[in-house]
């Protein structure tokens, strides 16, 4: 399949990396970065960077953290190679992680080398490729719980990864790990009122979840490489946060990403997925196919969505913390600020039942 050059970010927006020094790491270990053909890193994602590489005369995906301090327990590269190296044995989705680097120094962080898998993905609110199929969110939003549900269906123990993570206490410690992630993101000032009353809202409801489960942790539809004609997936990457746990907060991941033409303006400049148009189902009907796909019990649900939310919002102030710091200069970085502060209120909403 030609490359698509949109794919990639200009050279000069490219975030420097010494080649030099990862040439050398891969050669002791065995691997050939190929010197004629020049890294590139692909648009896209505000988190991890990606860059296509060739090793040994094929195509490979370099993958590693941005540059600078990085919040607790994200973008784990030892992780994720933990779950790829083994999880393609399970699912054909699964792209198979090839080496991992543990070492800072030469990269900056940790990284891994990943099989390349050739195909689209359809970022933000209005990806170009839809506008030739105005229709198409009436196949890709089953399709999307269809692969959720399919990942919860692996049995961990038969790919070595039944110890991985923690699943007992598991949303009990979300509560708390993104609760003080939001007091490390206000400082000094101390937490906003909206986000105390939220915190204390997920302590009163707090569940012990149901059985524990391999969880993405970050389903969405720009994390889907899918083939460019029929849009049938080929690929579900982005497995630094993959852990065991209570699926459901899987399902609730998705749908925090899940926007409605109805919702107020913070969850339409998310802008992470098409799902205002396009014919997509709505939150509630997406949640409902699961539910009859897995047979799980949706009553306490809105715990989920809450915690899920309020996680968004968290990881939009880590980010805008970047920017403050000035560990990154992306102007994209400077409105985060004011869009976890709409989604809290969104996750407020939907905490008093006034939202699916």
């Amino acid at each position: 399949m030609p490359l698509d050059p949109t794919m990639f970010r200009a050279p000069e927006q490219t975030a420097p990396l010494d080649w030099t020094a990862i040439s050398a790491h891969l050669e002791r270990s065995g691997l050939r970065l190929d010197a004629g053909e020049t890294p590139r890193q692909f648009r896209g994602g505000l988190a991890n960077l990606n860059f296509l590489v060739s090793v040994g005369g094929m195509p490979a995906v370099l993958r590693t953290p941005p540059p600078g301090p990085l919040p607790p327990g994200a973008n784990d590269m030892r992780r994720e190679h933990r779950i790829l190296s083994r999880l393609w044995q399970a699912s054909p989705l699964a792209p198979r992680s090839l080496h991992l680097c543990e070492d800072p120094q030469v990269a900056g962080h940790p990284f891994i080398i990943l099989e390349y898998r050739p195909g689209i993905t359809l970022p933000g609110a209005a990806p170009a490729r839809l506008a030739a199929e105005p229709t198409a969110g009436a196949r890709l939003g089953p399709l999307m719980i269809d692969v959720l549900a399919d990942i919860h269906a692996i049995d961990p123990a038969e790919v070595g990864l039944e110890n991985l993570g923690r699943p007992d206490g598991f949303l009990d410690r979300a509560v708390a790990g993104w609760a003080q992630r939001a007091e490390l993101c206000a400082g000094a000032d101390g937490l906003d009122p909206l986000v105390a009353e939220l915190v204390a809202w997920l302590r009163r409801h707090a569940t012990p979840g149901g059985s524990p489960t391999l969880l993405h942790n970050d389903v969405k539809l720009d994390n889907m490489i899918l083939e460019p004609e029929r849009l049938t997936p080929v690929a579900i990457v982005d497995w630094d946060q993959g852990t065991r746990g209570d699926p459901l907060f899987d399902l609730a991941t998705l749908l925090s990403y899940w926007t409605e033409a109805g919702d107020p303006p913070a969850m339409h400049q998310l802008a992470q997925m098409p799902t205002a148009g396009y014919a997509f189902p709505t939150r509630r009907e997406a949640a409902e196919r699961y539910a009859a796909r897995t047979g799980r019990d949706l009553s306490g649900f809105r715990f989920h969505r809450v915690l899920a939310l309020f996680k968004l919002a968290v990881v939009f102030q880590q980010l805008h913390s970047r920017y403050l710091s000035g560990a990154t200069t992306d102007p994209h970085y400077a409105g985060f600020g004011a869009l976890a502060r709409g989604i809290f209120e969104f996750t407020h909403e939907v905490s008093q039942d006034r939202h699916f």
